[in-house]
């Protein structure tokens, strides 16, 4: 009901606003701008969805292979002390819970390929045992709060990102390393950043259903991820250069993604699976799990294109500037206020934005490395949501969107004050 209200206001405020500045401001361009945007916003919802097809397609593939198997199963076993106790409601050694693991395995090393059908995968798995098939379960959401808080250990896009927009304002990589520019500069504000969305994540979800998270297992968890954590940052802090980061992380992406299939071919193999077989059987239910991502996909972007070219986006920027000043506050953070307020909306328009601001303000300025780690603070919980539920046919969401974007305002509100800690 939440992401109802939310697509409503999106639409009404954007036609409204745009209909005042005709009728009030004269402004003749904005109400046709909008309608552009509709047919416009359409259409990359539909090649979005479309450019999906075939990552979910080979994934989906590779997924049944293991479910096939038994890999997910054993994942599921090794896991099950940890992910039982966080998803009471599943079965132990269910599969879900293996294609849980690798979906959040996935967005934590910024794969972002893998993690979405991954993450699709899951959503079927405990559809299957929900009871409620119109309502989100608690797993489900649990299961999605994590995914739009969007706990990354290796930012790899935003790197590269702020690498070649780098390169572009500094004219040679010689230039900028005079000028002491560093794409890899965001990398622990990032991660800072990210675990604080994560938990208070976490934690609004485990009170509403009323998780201990006080228990052994988590704790083991949390010192695992803690130790993971302190020995990447080991490793990449004894580096000389920023381009030797980059290449690390690329070959660390590499050699988990191949890996990964590796070690589900072999599964197959041991299984005396048909593996070819398995394969394009888990490919087609990929396919067809595209195709039912367009009209929600088509619904969201739609809503947020009228939104943002009404002026309305603009108009709050504007408003939240004067509120700020009034109250005595250093206002240096609005300037990047319109990719926290897009993030949760649409990832590309958030990126948009992003480099739009490293392009009037700098890369390396204040504003430049806090659109920085804004736009790695979180996911894009609304597109999240609308994708992963309406791929099962969930329609009624409880309170995954409260909790989805209290742990968005946690991240956008820990980017803010990490980077005046580091850059203020």
């Amino acid at each position: 009901m939440a992401l109802n209200y939310v697509w409503l206001g999106l639409f009404l405020v954007g036609i409204a606003v745009g209909v005042v500045r005709f009728v009030f401001m004269g402004d003749a361009d904005t109400l046709p701008q909008m309608m552009n945007s509709t047919f416009e916003m359409s259409k990359y919802a539909f090649d979005l969805t479309l450019g999906l097809t075939g990552t979910l397609t080979l994934w989906m593939g590779i997924l049944k292979i293991g479910e096939d198997s038994g890999l997910v199963g054993k994942l599921a076993k090794v896991l099950s002390p940890v992910l039982t106790k966080l998803f009471p409601d599943i079965p132990k050694n269910h599969p879900a819970l293996g294609a849980i693991f690798m979906n959040i395995s996935a967005n934590m090393l910024g794969l972002d390929n893998a993690a979405t059908p991954c993450g699709l995968k899951a959503m079927q798995e405990l559809q299957g045992i929900n009871p409620k098939k119109d309502t989100a379960s608690n797993a489900m959401i649990m299961f999605l709060v994590l995914n739009t808080s969007g706990l990354t250990i290796i930012p790899v896009s935003i790197m590269a990102y702020r690498s070649q927009a780098m390169l572009t304002e500094f004219g040679s990589a010689s230039a900028m390393a005079a000028a002491g520019a560093t794409p890899t500069d965001v990398f622990i504000p990032l991660l800072l950043t990210t675990m604080c969305s994560t938990l208070i994540g976490l934690i609004a979800v485990s009170l509403y259903q009323r998780i201990n998270l006080f228990r052994r297992a988590f704790l083991v968890m949390f010192a695992v991820i803690a130790a993971l954590v302190a020995a990447l940052f080991w490793t990449v802090y004894g580096m000389d250069t920023s381009k030797e980061i980059q290449d690390f992380c690329n070959l660390l992406t590499s050699m988990i993604i191949l890996g990964t299939i590796a070690m589900f071919l072999i599964s197959g193999i041991r299984g005396r699976l048909n593996v070819f077989a398995s394969f394009i059987e888990g490919a087609k239910g990929g396919f067809h799990t595209a195709v039912n991502l367009i009209p929600y996909c088509v619904a969201m972007l739609a809503a947020v294109g009228v939104f943002r070219a009404s002026g309305s986006l603009e108009l709050l920027q504007t408003g939240m500037r004067n509120a700020v000043d009034f109250c005595g506050m250093n206002s240096d953070w609005v300037d990047a206020l319109p990719v926290a307020l897009l993030k949760p909306l649409n990832g590309a328009g958030a990126r948009g934005m992003m480099i739009e601001t490293w392009t009037s303000h700098g890369t390396c300025s204040f504003v430049g490395h806090l659109s920085s780690v804004i736009q790695g603070s979180t996911d894009t919980t609304f597109y999240i949501l609308a994708i992963y539920f309406g791929s099962v046919g969930i329609t009624k969401f409880r309170y995954s969107v409260v909790c989805g974007l209290l742990a968005d305002f946690a991240g956008i509100c820990a980017a803010v004050a990490i980077s005046y800690f580091f850059w203020g």
